[in-house]
């Protein structure tokens, strides 16, 4: 072979390498009343290290302060589109003439999602619209003049129906032909990517008994899980997690369509019934995750081998308007004042951090009890109506505050509430139900009883 041609092949790898970087980039979440502007979160993205970023919309101002930078950009069509976007191609014209045009190319817009997790949906309408919607968003961006943005659309793991071993991974049965085929069939056709997220997280903290912790962590370990099929040998969690969609495309066709890590990440913080979310395992992760995706040459998993996996790290912020358990609050690299959670850079060249991690507190499962009551700072303009949707579930769960009961008196509103939320928690928690209320409740050890009134509590 001439100079010549050695020279454009090494000239087309280095282009083609830092095209699809394992080096991560970072999910921009906005659900919080307190984060920094858009133009001082760009410059906390870059103190980052980060060369990506991934939006959960197209806004504007954020878009704006992304403008000319280096960092590419990732923007996402909202759920609540998609079903009239399947039915308008005006629609899908004018989202991309509105969200995308007056920010490309000088804004780095590489990638648009189209919907966020809709499989894991319950609305089959929504999801049957997924497919037809990325198509029309795909046509609207050809015919606009957009070149070179990838469309894709964000997987939850729950899209399988089964993960374990690795080669037994399939899609669950009411998607796997009607949507996840000719999804697959889209992504390959358009040279786009599988987009998961994958959090070893989840299932260690639902069985923590069986999955040993430092195999979710990427820590060293004597632990391995050998495939039975394919005697793959697999030394952590997330490894395993991707090999399984690797299979599940194999089984519909699908052998090398590329996957990207749409998020991963470990919560720093959670309720007292969340085990491991602590700032060492989430310090101890990311870290770990930073350092396998961005080593060089690429590592791959044991399915692909040596193959570059792109990923977003979930999430710049600590963002406290997020829904649900405390952990969702919680997966921040950064606090809303811009100052670290822990120290961790995304450019995978940092192997020593100066500061000790604290010691993780809450890796077994709490032993004592737990109680459910109003959080500092609710607000009590809405504590009736959470305080009538408690006692409305039935289970006789408010008894004790109604007049003669032992817990009616001092017959305050916020003591009626702590009471309803505890004894709701404790009868519906094993059937779903949460300490959470619209972020007016809050789980704590500390007994809320007081005289002859005893609140009910939950044990782990």
């Amino acid at each position: 072979m001439s100079f010549l041609h050695l020279l454009t092949l090494s000239l087309l790898i280095s282009v083609s390498g830092a095209k699809f970087s394992g080096r991560p980039g970072v999910n921009y979440g906005q659900l919080g009343n307190n984060l920094p502007s858009p133009s001082d979160s760009v410059t906390l993205i870059k103190s980052l290290n980060a060369k990506s970023v991934k939006l959960y919309d197209a806004n504007p101002s954020i878009l704006a302060a992304l403008n000319s930078t280096d960092i590419v950009v990732s923007i996402m069509v909202p759920n609540e589109l998609l079903v009239n976007i399947t039915k308008s191609k005006t629609l899908s014209d004018d989202w991309i003439r509105s969200n995308v045009l007056p920010f490309y190319p000088s804004t780095k817009i590489r990638y648009l999602l189209v919907g966020n997790e809709i499989l894991s949906s319950q609305d089959s309408e929504l999801k049957s619209a997924l497919v037809p919607a990325m198509r029309k968003i795909q046509r609207s961006l050809k015919t606009l003049g957009v070149k070179k943005v990838k469309v894709g659309t964000t997987l939850a793991m729950d899209v399988l129906n089964s993960s374990y071993p690795p080669s037994s991974g399939e899609f669950r049965p009411d998607i796997s032909g009607s949507v996840m085929k000719p999804m697959l069939q889209f992504l390959n056709r358009t040279k786009s990517f599988l987009f998961v997220d994958v959090y070893p997280y989840f299932p260690w903290a639902q069985d923590p008994a069986h999955i040993d912790l430092d195999y979710a962590l990427f820590e060293p370990t004597n632990v391995t899980v050998v495939d039975p099929v394919t005697n793959l040998t697999y030394h952590n969690l997330f490894d395993q997690m991707i090999d399984a969609l690797v299979f599940a495309m194999k089984r519909l066709g699908y052998p090398d369509l590329r996957i990207w890590v749409a998020e991963t990440g470990w919560p720093n913080n959670g309720d007292y019934d969340q085990i491991g979310a602590n700032v060492h395992n989430a310090a101890t992760y990311n870290r770990n995750v930073v350092k396998k995706l961005a080593a060089e040459p690429p590592v791959g998993t044991p399915a692909r081998p040596g193959k570059v996996l792109p990923a977003f790290i979930f999430a710049l912020y600590n963002e406290n308007q997020k829904t649900g358990p405390g952990t969702e609050r919680h997966f921040g690299l950064l606090h809303p004042n811009g100052s670290q959670v822990y120290e961790i850079e995304l450019s995978g060249k940092t192997t020593e951090y100066k500061e000790a991690l604290p010691a993780p507190e809450n890796n077994e499962v709490y032993k004592g009890k737990i109680w459910c009551v109003v959080a500092k700072g609710a607000n009590w303009t809405q504590l009736g109506d959470a305080l009538s949707y408690a006692c409305s579930q039935g289970n006789n769960t408010c008894d004790p505050i109604k007049p003669g009961g032992t817990c009616h008196k001092p017959d305050l509103m916020v003591l009626h509430a702590s009471y309803a939320f505890s004894s709701y928690w404790a009868s519906f928690r094993k059937t779903g139900g949460t300490c959470y209320f619209n972020g007016l409740a809050t789980q704590t050890i500390k007994d809320p009883g007081y005289g002859r009134c005893e609140f009910p509590s939950v044990t782990l």
